[in-house]
């Protein structure tokens, strides 16, 4: 059997020469060197913390402005549900679109991520809670447009776990 060199100190038999160089790189170094997988595992969930950010920053920002949020009143009757009357109106928007504006903000800036996703969990309670709340209103018997505008948040708390999944990850050692 004849060996053909792959990479200094590598070999592999003539019966297999007619593999493509990406499979014998995935088998001989668990990875695809310079390929698809690895601009996916260096790009992916840092566009996907971007997108995060900017996705909450435009829905924050509207909700600045009294009348520009389709979920407005919704808002409101929820932070009063929560706060058991405290807060309710546009006190209620303005703290919800600075919340999400600063989770936007730090999200898509990648600085202070271990703070930007605890508040961005606080955030998903406040978005989650009209399910509980007004499950009747929102469900009848097929869901309203709020509650599918609601029920797709479960994509971004998947997609927020997983940007915690690498922000939360312990540094690595120094030398």
């Amino acid at each position: 059997m004849t060996t053909l060199p792959v990479r200094p100190g590598s070999q592999i038999s003539r019966t297999r020469a007619h593999e493509s160089a990406w499979s014998v790189a995935a088998r001989t170094t668990g990875r695809v060197e310079g390929g698809t997988k690895v601009l996916l595992e260096r790009w992916s969930i840092p566009t996907l913390r971007v997108a995060l950010g900017f996705v909450f920053l435009a829905f924050g920002v509207l909700k600045f402005f009294p009348g520009m949020s389709p979920i407005e009143v919704l808002v409101g009757r929820t932070w009063n549900a929560l706060t058991f009357g405290i807060v309710s109106g546009y006190p209620a928007m303005a703290l919800t679109a600075a919340m999400e504006s600063l989770v936007g903000l730090l999200l898509i800036v990648g600085v202070f991520q271990r703070f930007a996703l605890a508040v961005l969990a606080v955030t998903f309670v406040g978005i989650l809670s009209p399910l509980v709340f007004f499950t009747g209103e929102l469900f009848t018997p097929a869901p309203t447009l709020t509650a599918q505008y609601i029920v797709k948040d479960v994509v971004l708390i998947a997609a927020a776990m997983v940007v915690a999944s690498r922000a939360l990850r312990p540094a690595p050692a120094q030398r």
